[in-house]
């Protein structure tokens, strides 16, 4: 199945001088997540809702300044490619290309209702986190933060204190555009009304707050946090829970046990992932210049790419590609090789290379430099302490003084 039917021909486009405040604008009249930005009519790449949320760029700043390239693709992509695509690229559209123009937009809504039908084969069960990071209505919004840069999630439930019983859901766009909004009202700005990130829904009534943004990270979440509308059971099939997050234009669903308690979370991001799986059970590796091989099968190589992946449980790889180049220096008869690695995973794409005499040393330098890439992330997200008020307020500090 290809995207062909849902490439959206008529689209949006802003040109890469534009103000970053127009731009803000955008996201509210038009509703999208994504907008696509242009240099002279070509495609430049792409700003998120929550790059120009969470910017410490002033308004005033052109939208070059955010703008970063996603991969694109033709009208024959196939719909798993698509989806893996998005997730590589961390984005929710992908620019069509008719040669180098700009022809139309995939869209990871349309992308998932294209599919809806298909997904009926899974259980919520399959998709959904299991263990979850919940905080309690009486959290700091600073203290919220913290826990979205270190967990590096978007979406957290609201728990009553010492209890599995949700009372509420709060996104990191929706902590993000309250304080932004809040901190405008309060120097006479007449914000749009708020669209929140979750639901969909608008909600408003917190009244004027003076002050520095620090009394608003001291604020509880209780503040921002929505109704979890549409909440799913994890018996319930795929295609169910998807068609509730459409209806309520929701980006997650809490996952609720017979109880009502809290079992879990599923989000759009689970759901594309899910189109990435495949049949063979293993790791897809595509090899470019497999005649090169001579000390790694192709069944090897992939195993070896699987050993590294296997070591981060919570990195999920979605397809791996290797490109060996041969060069002309030799020694005692073997070629000096470049081996370039790709993982596509769901926390972004990895890319290294290395130069090695025949394709497993070449290889193995490759990964090295792959895999330390990896582990620096990693333990750069759990070595991170955690950040009082204060800490906060200097680290989004950008964003809060504009």
């Amino acid at each position: 199945m290809n995207v062909r039917e849902i490439v959206a021909d008529e689209f949006e486009t802003y040109d890469e001088s534009t103000p970053l405040s127009k731009l803000r604008g955008a996201f509210e009249e038009t509703g999208r997540q994504t907008l696509l930005i242009t240099s002279d009519g070509a495609f430049e790449g792409v700003v998120t809702r929550r790059d120009v949320l969470s910017s410490h760029q002033k308004t005033s700043r052109k939208a070059s300044s955010l703008a970063r390239p996603v991969p694109t693709i033709d009208r024959d992509e196939d719909v798993r490619e698509a989806a893996r695509l998005m997730i590589a690229g961390d984005t929710r559209a992908l620019p069509v290309l008719d040669g180098e123009d700009l022809a139309g937009v995939v869209r990871a809504d349309d992308l998932l209702e294209l599919v809806q039908p298909y997904l009926s084969v899974l259980a919520v069960d399959d998709v959904a986190t299991r263990e979850v990071v919940t905080v309690g209505p009486d959290e700091s919004l600073g203290a919220v933060l913290s826990t979205f840069r270190t967990e590096r999630i978007q979406h957290l439930p609201v728990t009553q204190s010492g209890t599995d019983e949700v009372v509420g859901i709060v996104s990191l766009a929706d902590v993000l555009e309250f304080v932004t909004r809040e901190l405008q009202r309060s120097q006479g700005g007449d914000p749009a009304a708020h669209m929140d990130a979750a639901s969909g829904g608008h909600h408003g009534g917190f009244g004027s707050r003076e002050g520095e943004s620090d009394d608003l990270l001291g604020l509880p979440v209780r503040n921002v946090m929505v109704e979890t509308l549409g909440t799913a059971r994890a018996s319930e099939t795929v295609d169910e829970t998807l068609a509730t997050m459409l209806e309520h234009g929701a980006s997650s669903s809490i996952v609720l046990d017979e109880a009502g308690a809290l079992d879990g979370i599923v989000t759009k991001t689970d759901l594309l992932e899910s189109l990435t799986w495949t049949d063979e059970g293993r790791l897809p590796v595509q090899i470019y210049g497999a005649d090169l091989l001579s000390d790694l099968s192709r069944s090897a190589l992939a195993d070896r790419i699987e050993a590294v992946a296997e070591k981060y449980a919570e990195m999920r790889v979605l397809e791996a590609r290797v490109h060996l180049q041969k060069h002309t220096e030799q020694l005692r008869g073997v070629p000096l090789l470049l081996a370039r690695v790709r993982l596509y995973t769901d926390k972004g794409l990895f890319v290294a290379s290395g130069e090695g005499y025949g394709d497993g040393h070449a290889v193995s330098l490759a990964l090295n430099a792959v895999e330390r890439q990896i582990l620096e992330g990693k333990t750069h997200a759990l070595s991170e302490r955690t950040d009082d008020d204060a800490d906060v307020a200097k680290m989004y500090g950008w964003w809060l003084s504009e």
